[in-house]
């Protein structure tokens, strides 16, 4: 489980990721909805992996 959890933030990252990636060949890249979203889980998944690691790591 705190595997699972030190790996969230990366998961995360890698969601938006593939996200933004599934817009690009579906040429669907005028969505502002989707693009916005992929965004801020990109953004929450950084937050998240350097908050997770501090804390583990203390």
């Amino acid at each position: 489980m705190k595997g699972l959890l030190k790996n969230l933030g990366l998961i995360l990252i890698l969601v938006g990721a593939i996200i933004l990636v599934a817009c690009s060949f579906t040429g669907n890249v005028n969505n502002n909805l989707i693009l916005g979203g992929a965004a801020v889980v990109i953004v929450i998944g950084l937050v998240a992996y350097i908050a997770i690691n501090k804390r583990i790591a203390d």
